[in-house]
């Protein structure tokens, strides 16, 4: 699975997420996704200053890498984005409480996705 996980390369992916995404919270995590025209999924990761030093960050880094290879990965859909951002209890959360609720989101995330998608085609249709 971690030869699959492809990263967000430039920010102009991070701000695409963030201004036309959809969002959705979780514990010790923020995460963002928006579809794109790639045949493949990626993962960009955020931790900010505002969540401690840089020892902090990083380990909150790692966590988010884990995550996503372990439980975003099987759930991961070809052509999205996924931005995990890193909240101030992102290094002491449970392990097991960060994975339900990024797949708990990421079910939500897919669903708003598929229809918003839905709303696209319908507004399409209905122009011609």
């Amino acid at each position: 699975m971690v030869s699959d996980m492809r990263t967000i390369p430039s920010r102009a992916g991070f701000l695409a997420a963030r201004s036309d995404g959809e969002k959705a919270l979780s514990r010790g995590l923020v995460i963002q996704a928006t579809e794109t025209e790639a045949c493949h999924w990626r993962v960009g990761l955020t931790a900010t200053k505002k969540i401690g030093n840089a020892v902090t960050r990083n380990r909150a880094r790692r966590r988010m890498r884990a995550l996503a290879r372990n439980y975003l990965a099987p759930l991961a859909q070809p052509g999205i984005d996924y931005v995990l951002i890193a909240r101030h209890n992102t290094v002491t959360a449970d392990w097991q409480d960060m994975a339900k609720g990024l797949q708990k989101a990421i079910r939500y995330l897919h669903r708003s996705i598929d229809r918003s998608g839905t709303r696209q085609t319908i507004q399409v249709w209905d122009r011609q």
